[in-house]
């Protein structure tokens, strides 16, 4: 083909030239008679189409006579298969808070119908042509006063991103102001990241590509003050891989995406208008525990950026000027919108009573800010098909059919002021699994109804409530108060009238679970958090109203005068549930010495480990509940040994302001650093036979116990020699002599867990394996370069406290060889002295 184009043009070339040549000639021959010759009329052109009108169109043409209509904060149309928004004009820069969560989760993955899973604020804004844009707004940078020019320093950093960009089709202009109507369904009906799964959530579900054919908008119903989407989405899946070796996977494989190759999710898209003007913040303050929201603040007069935080809570205010008037007087009234919790009508009857004296029993905390009737649980109201689950006006504590032994307490808020909107409390069936085990094995020494595998409807419904107390609590906006049972001392825990008036702990926002200190002689009754004085106080703080106060600033010198007396009482100070290093802010512990209520806790765990075979016998069932219930045991015994290790290094981390003339950071006295030491010489490192029980063992694992010990006492001697600890002992020990220093602690280590070195008694297995770790430890920290994260000490004391006491061992070692007759003692101590010696002289 490409020959003959060549061909053809090559003789269009010759031919062309011919004539030419030969008209020339002709000309100089014949010279002919010039003659003028008409052009002719070059043929009209035919009308270029018309391009469609842009702009838009009738109302009519629009929204036809076959739309349904819902009229609300987006009036919705449903047109055929689209769905169209009529957006109000005065909507139209209104923030709106999009909350999405699973409605139905395919079964097995690990999540489940009703919790959240995106959240995010909106906002519609007009765009150049005839368009309306979506945005995602971000809040991490204020000005406060948008008049001034710092404030477009702040926008000119702040670009929120257009996840959105929709042609106005029709304009209502019946009412006082336009509503612009924009086409919707692609928003809905695809992946949007706002309204769907982020790409983290995806990967942990193995989640791969969105299947557009399989997924649709279900419904959209709409209210004054929010829009319900509901939407069904598909996603194809990662294919299980083949392998001859266990691999580790990341994420969640969903049963029904292994068999079919796709997952179908159910969301529900809550867009709820935030209000116009935000609630007035209160700002935040350490010394109590409340979650809190920050954002940086950009001032036209500040000498640098502002940090401004400010604490989560609802918004409570008078019905009226008299009810403030009457609270001025110190008398309670009713909050003008009180906190309303629905059960979710998928609680079984018997637990819904218990759910709701757990939110019931919040009163008494707001009577102390002023309010009465506050706050209060209701049972949902499963006929009136105006309500939805899934909708953010309502607080639901939602019931989930899952083998999670967990319960949780979210809350949705306005990032702009904290004020809290709703919350969906998590409710995991087996959390009663964990109660019955809690409960059992910390209180079954004391309270006969603990001591049987399936515990009564009242003993079960009374946990219940306690926990869905500890869950509203963080609805509330308060964070775990670690520091609370620090307040109580260890011997008022065994006090029957100081327990019945005041219980273990002062906050059931602490994780104080049961009194495990109680002896079955003291008479001890009362075995359960309740809401104490620190969650009075907290709600005092973060509820009380101020009608004077002009702004948050009076509010916030108002509160630091209120809160700077308040801390005087120990009962009522919050302690961090994020401190590495004070021993008085830890999980699961109970009053103000860890060493004396552990041993008492000790004491009771010996009293109940016999008696577990009885308790969980079950005729014709295998020992699967007692491997459970000694795990318990296991379990309640290391977390012993790790709140008395935390004494050990530790520094007191208390909050403090300018006008308090107090240090907020003091090392821990020696004395008691020196009772956890003992303690744990003593209690764990002195081999706990008891706790090696061949009667349960024999029936639940082929091993004898060595194991399982090795377990707890290495986990914690690592923990005792980590070199984060290492350093703070140093620290400590440069400011004198009376503070506990690093060569103490590995000189009472090394001396307790080698005492038989001096008696020449045999060293059975539980101790020859821990004299090896204690030795490996050492011998590790001094091979061993600086961890990722961790201090870098090989420039201090540390290698050569470390070496001297490695030297002082093996003299010890070589001088006990002789004396020990038992062979395979014997083969110990010389293996250690010859790992010493490789260590310290590695090139002989």
């Amino acid at each position: 083909m490409v020959r003959k184009i060549l061909l053809l043009a090559l003789t269009c070339s010759l031919t062309c030239t011919l004539d030419v040549q030969a008209q020339k000639k002709k000309k100089k021959q014949e010279q002919p008679v010039t003659q003028e010759v008409k052009k002719p009329e070059p043929a009209p052109r035919p009308a270029a189409p018309q391009a469609p009108k842009k702009g838009p169109k009738p109302y009519k043409d629009v929204i036809d006579s076959t739309a349904k209509t819902k009229v609300g904060l987006h009036t919705v149309h449903l047109v055929g298969d689209k769905y169209y928004f009529e957006i109000p004009d005065s909507l139209i820069g209104r923030e709106i808070i999009a909350v999405t969560r699973y409605s139905k989760v395919p079964a097995g993955g690990g999540v489940f119908g009703g919790e959240e899973v995106n959240r995010q604020v909106i906002r519609w804004e007009k765009g150049q042509n005839n368009n309306l844009l979506l945005r995602s707004l971000t809040y991490v940078m204020m000005s406060p006063d948008s008049t001034k020019p710092i404030a477009r320093a702040v926008a000119n950093s702040s670009v929120d991103p257009i996840i959105g960009n929709f042609d106005i089709l029709t304009i209502n202009k019946s009412g006082k102001a336009p509503n612009y109507v924009v086409d919707v369904t692609s928003l809905f009906d695809g992946d949007q990241q706002i309204f769907s799964l982020n790409p983290l959530r995806k990967q942990l579900l193995n989640l791969v590509a969105f299947q557009k054919d399989k997924s649709f908008i279900q419904s959209i119903n709409t209210y004054p003050i929010n829009t319900e989407v509901r939407t069904v989405k598909t996603f194809s899946v990662t294919p299980p891989r083949i392998s001859t070796t266990p691999m580790p996977q990341i994420g969640t494989n969903f049963p029904a995406g292994n068999n079919a190759g796709v997952v179908t999710m159910e969301f529900n898209t809550s867009l709820l208008l935030l209000p116009k003007v935000p609630m007035r913040k209160r700002f935040f303050d350490a010394r109590v525990g409340y979650f809190a929201n920050q954002y940086s603040v950009f001032g036209e007069d500040s000498h640098k950026s502002d940090r401004e935080i400010f604490a989560v809570r609802w918004k409570l205010e008078p019905k009226n000027a008299a009810d403030a008037e009457k609270m001025k007087r110190g008398e309670l009234i009713e909050p003008k919108n009180p906190i309303i919790y629905y059960i979710d009508p998928a609680t079984p009857e018997k637990w819904r009573k218990y759910l709701k004296a757990g939110v019931d029993d919040w009163n008494a905390a707001f009577e102390a800010a002023g309010w009465k009737n506050a706050i209060r649980g209701e049972y949902w109201p499963e006929n009136d098909s105006t309500m939805s689950l899934e909708d953010a006006r309502f607080a639901v504590i939602r019931y989930f059919a899952a083998d999670i032994q967990n319960a949780y307490g979210p809350n949705v808020h306005d990032p702009r002021s904290g004020q809290i909107l709703e919350s969906h409390i998590g409710w995991y069936h087996n959390v009663m699994s964990l109660l019955r085990n809690w409960y059992m094995i910390q209180t079954a020494a004391v309270d006969p109804n603990a001591r049987s595998k399936r515990f009564s409807d009242e003993l079960m419904g009374e946990l219940i409530r306690f926990v869905s107390s500890h869950e509203v609590g963080h609805t509330l906006g308060l964070r775990h108060n670690m520091g609370a049972s620090n307040a109580t001392p260890v011997e008022k825990l065994r006090d029957p009238e100081f327990q019945a008036k005041y219980g273990h702990t002062s906050s059931i926002m602490d994780y104080a679970r049961f009194n495990y200190v109680a002896q079955p002689e003291d008479g001890v009754k009362h075995l359960f958090p309740k809401i104490g004085d620190y969650d009075k106080w907290a709600i005092k703080w973060g509820y009380s109203y101020f009608p004077d106060a002009k702004s948050a600033e009076e509010e916030k010198a108002i509160l630091h005068k209120m809160t700077s007396e308040a801390v005087k009482n120990p009962r009522l100070r919050f302690g961090t549930e994020t401190s590495p290093f004070d021993p008085r802010y830890q999980t699961e512990d109970l009053g103000d010495n860890a060493m004396k209520a552990s041993e008492y806790g000790i004491k009771n765990l010996k009293r109940i480990l016999p008696e577990l075979e009885k308790w969980s016998r079950e005729d014709g069932e295998s020992y699967a509940e007692l491997s459970v219930l000694y795990g318990n045991v296991t379990d309640q015994f290391r977390r012993y040994m790790g709140h008395v290790t935390k004494y050990v290094g530790g520094i007191y981390d208390t909050p403090v302001t300018y006008d308090s003339e107090s240090n907020r950071y003091e090392i821990v006295p020696k004395e008691l650093q020196v009772e956890a030491l003992n303690f744990l010489n003593a209690q764990l490192f002195t081999t706990p036979k008891w706790i090696i029980d061949q009667n349960i063992l024999a029936k639940i694992t082929p091993g004898n116990g060595v194991e399982t010990l090795k377990t707890i006492q290495v986990g914690t001697l690592n923990s005792l020699l980590a070199t984060d600890r290492a350093a703070r002992l140093m620290e400590a020990s440069s400011q004198g002599s009376k503070y506990f220093s690093l060569d103490d602690l590995y000189t009472g280590l090394r001396t307790g867990i080698f005492s038989e070195l001096k008696s020449g008694n045999s060293i059975d297995i539980f101790r020859r394996n821990l004299q090896k770790a204690f030795v490996e430890n050492l011998i590790k920290q001094l091979k061993a370069a600086p961890a990722p994260g961790r201090p870098d000490l090989s420039q201090t004391d540390l290698n050569s406290i470390i070496r001297g006491n490695l030297t002082i061992l093996k003299s010890d070692l070589n001088g006990a060889a002789g004396r020990i007759s038992d062979k395979v003692s014997k083969y110990h101590v010389q293996d250690l002295v010859a790992r010493i010696n490789q260590a310290l002289e590695p090139n002989k």
